[in-house]
């Protein structure tokens, strides 16, 4: 044999043993894996998957949404998922507070036994688990506060957890429930994306920042934090804050609730804004939900104030005044022939909403009294044969593009242009009175709103701040657009249009003599197939408030209404007083709008008709009301003959002196010693039935009457 063939039969050796070692490896780990058994009984491929490490995403505290007055809309309620490392604890440890872990477990849940709790854990414990979940609900924020003071649980400089697992998750919680639910929006479960609203309008800066980071999965698929460090710590998110008033928010939709069910109507908006900044104070969308077994339910599933566009109707009206008066073509008192209110052009049919018609009125009149033939006529006499220019003053007014509001799923709107495909010849007739047009009442309002501020258009906002915890991030100031949609003269005009509608015309049934309402009505008929539907209209009125000095403005949209009289469907029988109700109810509440109550300026007052009262509660209103003769004590005082003050004696051992207090003051007295009270009369506490400085004891269970007068 020579040497080439010894080296080559020598590899041959070597080659059949490294396959046979092969083959050696693969049978050992086939055999470990699917047929080897460890002392716990599981197979090792169990074994491994159970401590399996992958990395996982922790969930960011999502941020907090603010109404304008600082109450909550929407924040983020923690979670708890409780689970034990029954392994982590000492031998002693364990042994001597697993028993008081086990009834402190039955206490919380009330599901199982001490000796069920703590049996659970022994075994848990014996088998080498790393993580055992004691029970699938979820604790409170309450009940994790109480749980960090339990065995294995707690934790402290002195003293590190022995096992105890509590891992947070975050569930959104609207303390309103369903006020502004459409507005404020709502999550996708699986993700904890924002879907709608502000929600979905604001996710990244209301979303956080998640952490990644490492983690056990354990059998079951339970997830345990490999490290609790810095890094797994995930950034909260920012904090929105509304423009949003709870009180006006709450106003809105209870008076649209009320006229929805009224007239079983399909659905409805109200908008309230602030003339001046733009901002939003109720937005407020409610849609018909039917049921087969109770009345029609209505909630806000929709909307409807930013994204449902639909013929505006008769508040159009205003839009072709502004630019007939623009271009000075009209003269507000010039005569317009309406006839009976019906009239033909180009083939359609013009007709105004009174069957008896109007006659020859003014062109003031035309809008007051909402005449579609009036309005043809005007515009017959000008822009009929200037279509380009009129579509030119709808671009100024800003009725062609969105508000621009920052928030999402706002509609853009569709006015026609001789440019577009489908303008007619009587494309122009229709659009003069609001119809051939897709507008949200969003956009509408903020027209009229333009109206209300003198020509200057104002960007609708509904968030005027965003903070991480007190850090100012971003403040979004007043929108007031550069040039204004008109002139003053014109704006001037318009406002006593719209104040002359509510005092003479069409809305004249929401005029009061308290405040003054300046706004217009507009009934658009539905078109089903092509053809309009006689008493299937779409309501509404838009306007603001105070007239003379405006400081809000409002949309009310009532959809689809039903009736037996039609004549009780329009704008003015049922959107227009949801305006006035919501209105009432604002001028009522906000004290700013009214003019201060004059103080003469003479001497200052005496206190000599308070018979008694607590010190410091007459040393405010001494100073606020500018009154001369405060008590110099402390505590509760009563007057003497003298016109000074002396303390009147309260000892907790005895029935109190109430007369001459206020009903409050002498509740606090006596209630807080445990005596029950009736009042009689009004006013301040002229007699009590128990005389005054009878014993506790003696006087115990007796009921004090109080005299007032």
């Amino acid at each position: 044999m020579n040497i080439k063939q010894d080296i080559i039969q020598r590899a041959n050796h070597v080659f059949y043993v490294v396959i046979f070692l092969a083959v050696c490896v693969v049978f050992r780990l086939v055999s470990v894996q699917y047929f080897k058994k460890d002392l716990k009984g599981r197979f090792w491929r169990e074994r491994v998957a159970a401590t399996l490490i992958q990395r996982d995403t922790i969930r960011a505290m999502r941020g907090n949404i603010y109404a304008h007055d600082g109450y909550l809309l929407a924040t983020s309620l923690p979670s708890y998922v409780v689970g034990l490392d029954p392994t982590m604890a000492k031998p002693d440890y364990f042994n001597k507070k697993v028993d008081s872990l086990g009834l402190l477990l039955s206490q919380l849940y009330g599901d199982r036994s001490r000796q069920d709790y703590t049996d659970m854990i022994v075994d848990a414990r014996k088998r080498k688990r790393r993580y055992v979940l004691l029970n699938r609900r979820r604790v409170t924020f309450q009940e994790r506060q109480k749980m960090l003071t339990w065995p294995f649980f707690r934790s402290s400089a002195k003293v590190a957890a022995r096992g105890g697992v509590l891992r947070p998750y975050y569930e959104r919680y609207h303390p309103y429930g369903q006020m502004a639910e459409r507005t404020i929006g709502n999550l996708d479960a699986k993700t904890g994306r924002g879907l709608i609203g502000l929600e979905a309008s604001f996710q990244p800066a209301l979303a956080g920042k998640n952490a990644v980071g490492l983690v056990e999965v354990l059998s079951g698929g339970i997830r345990k934090p490999v490290d609790d460090g810095p890094e797994m710590k995930p950034e909260p998110g920012m904090d929105l804050y509304t423009t949003i008033d709870v009180n006006y928010q709450d106003m809105a939709e209870s008076a649209l609730r009320s006229t929805l069910e009224k007239y079983n109507a399909a659905k409805g908006c109200v908008v309230v804004m602030e003339v001046a900044t733009g901002e939003i104070r109720a937005m407020a969308n409610l849609s018909r939900v039917s049921s087969t077994t109770g009345p029609n339910r209505y909630v806000e599933n929709f909307n409807h104030a930013l994204a449902g566009r639909t013929d505006p109707g008769s508040t159009f009206k205003l839009a072709t005044m502004m630019a007939l008066m623009e271009e000075k073509a009209i003269s507000l008192n010039q005569l317009v022939a309406t006839g009976d209110g019906s009239t033909r052009y180009n083939g359609i049919e013009i007709r105004d909403a009174s069957r008896t018609g109007k006659g020859t009125i003014t062109a003031r009149e035309v809008f007051e009294k909402s005449s579609n033939v009036g309005i043809h006529m005007l515009m017959r006499s000008y822009f009929y044969k200037r279509p380009d220019l009129y579509c030119q003053y709808l671009r100024k007014f800003h009725l062609t593009q969105p508000t621009g509001i920052h928030m999402k799923g706002e509609a853009i709107p569709v006015v026609r242009n001789p440019d577009m495909k489908g303008w007619s010849k009587v494309s122009l007739t229709s659009m003069s009175y609001g119809y051939e047009m897709q507008i949200t009442p969003l956009q509408m309002l903020a027209f009229y709103n333009a109206v209300a501020n003198g020509g200057r258009w104002v960007r609708p906002v509904l968030v005027k701040q965003i903070k991480l915890a007190d850090e100012l991030i971003e403040d979004n100031k007043p929108y007031v657009a550069p040039d204004p949609i008109c002139s003053k003269e014109t704006a001037r005009k318009a406002q006593e249009l719209l104040r002359g509608v509510v005092e003479h015309g069409t809305a004249k049934h929401i005029n009061n003599p308290f405040y003054a309402i300046a706004g217009k009505t507009g009934t658009a008929q539905k078109v089903i197939n092509g053809k309009y539907q006689v008493g299937r209209y779409y309501t509404s009125f838009i306007g603001y408030f105070p007239a003379n000095n405006p400081k809000y403005s409002m949309i009310t949209v009532v959809d689809n209404p039903e009736g037996d009289n039609i004549d009780m469907l329009y704008a003015g029988a049922v959107a227009a007083p949801v305006f006035k109700a919501v209105a009432d109810r604002i001028v009522a509440y906000d004290y700013q709008m009214h003019a201060p109550i004059r103080v003469r300026a003479s001497r200052p007052q005496s206190t000599t008709d308070v018979v008694a009262g607590y010190a410091d509660d007459l040393h405010v209103i001494g100073s606020t009301l500018n009154m001369r003769n405060e008590p110099s004590t402390e505590g509760w005082v009563e007057a003497t003959p003298r016109g000074g003050w002396k303390a009147r004696p309260t000892r907790t051992d005895r029935v109190p002196d109430v007369r001459g207090l206020t009903l409050r003051d002498a509740l606090y007295l006596l209630e807080n010693r445990g005596f029950r009270v009736l009042v009689d009369g009004r006013g301040k506490v002229k007699e009590q039935s128990v005389e005054p400085g009878t014993g506790i004891e003696k006087a115990a269970g007796k009921v004090i009457t109080l005299t007032l007068g």
